[in-house]
């Protein structure tokens, strides 16, 4: 799936990404300001969380529950990360071991603690209000 979109369409593309996706764990590229975290907060309203979604950029990971308050999904910016061995501090396997999504910012920071499958979402900036989007299923 590659296609351009406008910011206001952030909704349908949520959507649209919840039904390709063929893993849990969504891997998002792009450069700062591209819409990466805006996207995940409409991927956390479209699989039912109640609550809304930030960036964690300070405590590396933010949880997401349902209205059963399960943790249904993960969110993780690595930006700050300094290396892999960080992420394994925090217990990064356990979250991949959960039935949770994981969407995960800047996981060229941490390469090679990747899943073999994953889904790769890579954002680029055209203008002020339109984005492209490619989905790579690995």
């Amino acid at each position: 799936m590659k296609r351009e979109f406008k910011l206001n369409e952030i909704d349908s593309v949520a959507q649209e990404l919840i039904k390709n996706a063929t893993d849990k764990v969504v891997c998002f590229y792009g450069d700062m300001g591209v819409g990466k975290t805006t996207l995940i907060k409409a991927l956390v309203k479209e699989i039912g969380a109640v609550d809304t979604a930030n960036s964690p950029t300070f405590g590396l990971v933010n949880e997401y529950s349902n209205d059963e308050d399960e943790p249904i999904a993960f969110h993780f910016d690595f930006y700050r990360l300094n290396d892999e061995m960080e992420a394994l501090d925090m217990g990064f396997e356990d979250y991949l071991n959960s039935d949770a999504w994981l969407f995960i910012e800047w996981p060229e920071k941490i390469n090679s603690l990747l899943p073999a499958n994953y889904v790769g979402v890579f954002l680029q900036f055209i203008d002020e209000s339109t984005r492209s989007i490619e989905l790579n299923i690995s």
